[in-house]
């Protein structure tokens, strides 16, 4: 089965269409990566329903692999070296079939080293076809971090003194190929557990490696003081950065690719009296690239969303918190709006995702390449569509103003409290209100909050305040909504699950996060109001009057459909 026949199939089942598979194959020629790889990495088809035309094609039943149950010893059977080469991951062993799993069970190559490894441990070969994810997943058995980082300290420790001296004089090999393994074993590490950043910190007695995973810093590494110095260095290595220079912080970044896809890290070092601190945000494409549909958006704002999206000009602002998933929200509005017809042009600070089809641009303001300049630049450039990383100046307020003024869809964050607070903030930043009527089409605010275990929540019973907090919250919702929000009395609301040996969580009791939004339109009332003069009263009547969910609204939705707990409402929103 070859990459063609596998997309022809999916257009002539109409699970892709033909522009699309015309342009995957094209980026498959230039990149050299899988077609079906490139589907799942920009998110283009449900993946099980590739794997039931892949099977047909094939002539291979699809088996869902239970990962955390696969028995260690066939983890060595089949070692990491032929997971990675062959793209097959074991299942299980039944009497003396070694069952495997494969990504590519048309393989010839990949099988027949599959049947020398089974007849080397006395068995015959039985194989299923397995999904992409699963075959990802199974990954993570492969990567024991704290054996890892330990067997590397061990190693650097039996280094002998003697030996140092002359490594030092030839660069320092005796001690380079441990603190190697140990920053690689991290990011791999990092990676495959979903962490958003990880920080080098040291201390006085020794450096500490955390994780942020799903928003919260968790200590996953102790290393001795002695390899704070190396750690650093490598990783200034690895990001370009003056090694020499360690009295003020520097930024930089390094790309790796792993398991078929290619991972971004941006660094930035920090002074500190112990050592350079390092923080390192793994910017993982297929975690955070994603579209619309994926962001948690309940229906009824996303119909609101890609009307404003669908108009020629004007301005879509979205407010959060930082680490509110603000750009992510960005980026899904950017694939949303990328196509061969539209010019997109960028400015960010820094650039998160690399996108295909899209110019971006990281602004330098140490040079004065700001988002001021560089959004003068970008009218030259014949955009359709412009996306300033922040607003968060007058001048560059005006100038954005004038981008959505003059035809064009302008794409940025503004820092409020909510929505409604989107209009007075421009307006403090010198931009005439009778200018936003015009410009402005949607004002979105946005939080993150932790999604419960699908595997392990728990159904609750609604104390009678929380069920007068839900009755309030229904009752006042737009028609639209409630209509896409059938709860009635008795709520069934979530919690947090005690499963300690749950696979999905890890025993957490929640599994990533998922967004809350509220979402303030421009319509001719509010243009009105805000040019004969508002306040924060008459903006939110006008609000409840063209049928805004509230954070606390959405939130309260995302709890009775069990997508989060009732106490992350509380805690969350207002």
């Amino acid at each position: 089965m070859t990459d063609q026949q596998l997309i022809q199939e999916l257009v002539r089942n109409k699970i892709l269409d033909a522009e699309t598979s015309a342009k995957i194959l094209h980026e498959t020629d230039l990149s050299g990566k899988p077609s079906e790889i490139l589907l799942y990495d920009k998110k283009l088809v449900d993946e099980e329903a590739v794997i039931k035309i892949k099977s047909g094609l094939v002539g291979v039943p699809y088996k869902k692999i239970n990962i955390a149950a696969v028995p260690e010893e066939l983890l060595k059977i089949i070692p990491q070296e032929t997971y990675t080469a062959y793209k097959v991951a074991p299942i299980e062993r039944k009497d003396r079939m070694l069952i495997v799993g494969m990504f590519r069970p048309d393989d010839v190559k990949a099988q027949n080293a599959l049947k020398f490894i089974a007849k080397q441990n006395g068995m015959d070969l039985g194989i299923y076809l397995i999904s992409y994810s699963d075959w990802i997943g199974m990954g993570r058995r492969y990567s024991p971090y704290k054996n890892e980082v330990t067997a590397a300290v061990q190693e650097l420790s039996n280094v002998k003194t003697e030996d140092r001296a002359i490594d030092l004089e030839e660069g320092g090999k005796g001690e380079e190929a441990p603190v190697i393994k140990i920053v690689a074993s991290t990011l791999r590490e990092a990676v495959q557990i979903g962490a958003s950043d990880v920080h080098f910190e040291p201390q006085r007695s020794s450096m500490r490696i955390r994780f942020r995973i799903d928003g919260e810093l968790h200590e996953v590494a102790s290393l001795p003081p002695a390899l704070i110095q190396p750690i650093t260095s490598r990783i200034k290595v690895l990001a370009k950065m003056k090694l020499d220079e360690s009295r003020i912080p520097q930024d930089g970044r390094f790309r790796t690719n792993f398991q078929d896809h290619e991972i971004d890290y941006r660094v930035a070092s920090f002074p500190t009296p112990a050592g350079e601190k390092i923080a390192i945000r793994v910017l993982d494409p297929k975690t955070g690239l994603r579209g619309l549909d994926q962001l948690g958006i309940g229906q009824y704002n996303a119909n609101i969303i890609e009307s404003a999206l669908a108009k020629p000009y004007g301005m879509v602002l979205i407010s959060g918190p930082t680490g509110s998933g603000k750009s992510t929200t960005l980026y899904s509005m950017l694939s949303r709006l990328n196509k061969e017809s539209v010019n997109i042009v960028t400015l960010e600070d820094p650039v998160e995702y690399f996108m295909e089809g899209i110019n971006q641009s990281q602004v330098r303001p140490e040079i004065e390449y700001t988002f001021a300049s560089g959004l003068r630049q970008i009218l030259r450039q014949d955009p359709d569509v412009i996306m300033v990383g922040e607003i968060r100046d007058a001048e560059t307020a005006g100038l954005a103003v004038n981008a959505a003024l003059t035809g064009h869809i302008m794409l940025s964050t503004i820092h409020t409290n909510n929505s409604l607070g989107v209009i007075p903030r421009l307006v403090d930043l010198g931009v005439q209100p009778f200018l936003l009527s015009s410009a402005l089409n949607l004002m979105i605010a946005q939080r993150l909050v932790l999604r419960l275990c699908p595997d392990c929540k728990v159904i609750e019973t609604a104390l009678p305040e929380v069920e007068k907090l839900i009755d309030e919250n229904i009752a006042t919702l737009p028609p639209g909504a409630r209509s896409l929000a059938p709860f009635s009395r008795p709520y069934t609301v979530w919690g947090v699950g005690s499963k300690k040996d749950c696979k999905t969580c890890k025993g957490k009791g929640t599994s990533g996060r998922i967004a809350l939004y509220e979402i303030f339109r421009m319509t001719r009332e509010l243009g009105d109001l805000v040019n004969k003069g508002f306040n924060e009263g008459s903006l939110f009547d006008e609000a409840r009057r063209q049928g805004m969910v509230t954070i606390r609204q959405d939130a309260i939705i995302k709890a009775l459909e069990g997508k989060i707990s009732i106490e992350e409402v509380m805690k969350e929103t207002v």
